[in-house]
């Protein structure tokens, strides 16, 4: 025969419903189950998922916190980045303007210091120039009054009148040569 069969004829008792008194039971256990972990379990996991929560929000408004600080000390980095530029622009431009100016000032007293040697130049050129004159005057005279002693035949000693001589004889050269300039 059919076990489907059989199992009809031997009770209308259906292996999917459990009997009665094991259903009570295992409704009585389930409730003490729940009950017991609704209890001690339950808020123990609400408080660690609380805690949770917090922290999440907590460190969200912590990472805001900590951005809007970062934001505001990079724009006072960028200012003082921006301020330090321009600083040094005017360093860099201060000290070009005062290169110059010591660049002038030398050129400046340069071109003193060259006039005062060129004239102090100037200066002693006359004064050695002047100095030959006199001791050329001085051996030329000497010679002439030799010469013109050895042809006179007398010596022109008189030094008075040897000094008359000779001046008035380099006066008329200088003349001469002044004139034919």
């Amino acid at each position: 025969m059919n076990p489907l069969v059989q199992l009809a004829q031997e009770g209308a008792e259906n292996p999917l419903i459990p009997p009665i008194p094991e259903l009570v039971i295992g409704l009585i256990a389930f409730v003490i189950v729940f009950g017991f972990l609704a209890k001690k379990l339950l808020p123990n996991i609400n408080k660690v998922l609380e805690e949770r929560r917090e922290a999440i929000e907590g460190g969200i408004e912590k990472a805001d916190a900590a951005k809007t600080e970062a934001e505001s000390v990079l724009e006072q980095y960028k200012a003082q980045l921006a301020e330090a530029r321009h600083e040094a622009a005017r360093l860099r431009q201060e000290a070009t303007e005062q290169g110059t100016a010591i660049i002038q000032e030398m050129k400046a007293e340069g071109q003193r210091q060259r006039e005062e040697i060129i004239a102090a130049g100037h200066a002693q050129i006359e004064a050695d120039r002047k100095a030959a004159a006199a001791a050329l005057r001085q051996d030329v005279g000497k010679l002439a009054t030799d010469l013109a002693g050895k042809l006179v035949g007398e010596s022109l000693e008189d030094h008075a009148r040897q000094s008359r001589t000779i001046d008035r004889f380099l006066d008329e050269l200088e003349a001469k040569a002044e004139v034919s300039r």
